[in-house]
């Protein structure tokens, strides 16, 4: 699954640079699930918290509309240097990515209501439930949410497993499955993907 569809060279790049610092980008199956679902979408504005040192936006990217913008919010200006020069190897031009540093809990709120297509998390893991709670806000009628992490290494399914990441991505999938303005999927790729769809 995870060699379906092979990463290229600035993905490749992006995703060792990644690693190096102690990222853990969205894997390559993941990372095409995006894509999937950003072309399905139409996507012209996406939300991404956390950056993956421009792996996951590189995936994005690739599936929006050619002149979609990409708002990536991340507290490491690090990992934020690391996307900038990720999405110039891949040849996407700067105003397609609008870069936020900070705490996404401070920065979402400062997002237009109702504006993005879909909204993607991959960063705090305790975070996650407050993630789905600003999502909500953000995205349109029939916009997306999806977290990565969804399976958290096979804690998830340990119910021996009570730390707190592991407890909120617990929760946020109980909040998702239980919530009747979503119809959700749980996809099997990487360390699970997380998705949800915002109805009309």
């Amino acid at each position: 699954m995870e060699e379906f569809l092979p990463e290229d060279e600035p993905l490749l790049n992006a995703r060792r640079r990644g690693e190096e610092v102690g990222a853990t980008p969205i894997g390559a199956a993941g990372g095409a699930a995006l894509r999937f679902l950003a072309a399905l979408l139409g996507a012209r504005t996406v939300v991404e918290v956390g950056s993956g040192c421009g792996v996951s936006g590189i995936w994005l990217l690739r599936g929006m509309a050619k002149d979609a913008v990409l708002t990536s919010v991340d507290v490491e200006p690090e990992y934020q240097r690391m996307a900038k020069q990720a999405y110039a190897e891949a040849g996407l031009g700067t105003s397609r990515i609008r870069m936020i540093p900070g705490r996404a809990l401070e920065v979402l709120p400062r997002l237009t209501d109702g504006a993005y297509d879909m909204v993607f998390c991959d960063a705090v893991k305790d975070e996650y439930p407050e993630y789905l709670t600003a999502a909500l806000r953000l995205l349109r009628p029939g916009g997306v949410v999806a977290f990565d992490n969804a399976l958290w290494h096979h804690r998830v399914a340990d119910r021996a497993r009570r730390d707190p990441d592991t407890l909120a991505i617990r929760e946020v999938s109980s909040m998702i499955r239980e919530d009747d303005r979503l119809v959700p999927l749980l996809l099997p790729v990487g360390d699970g993907l997380l998705c949800a769809v915002k109805r009309d």
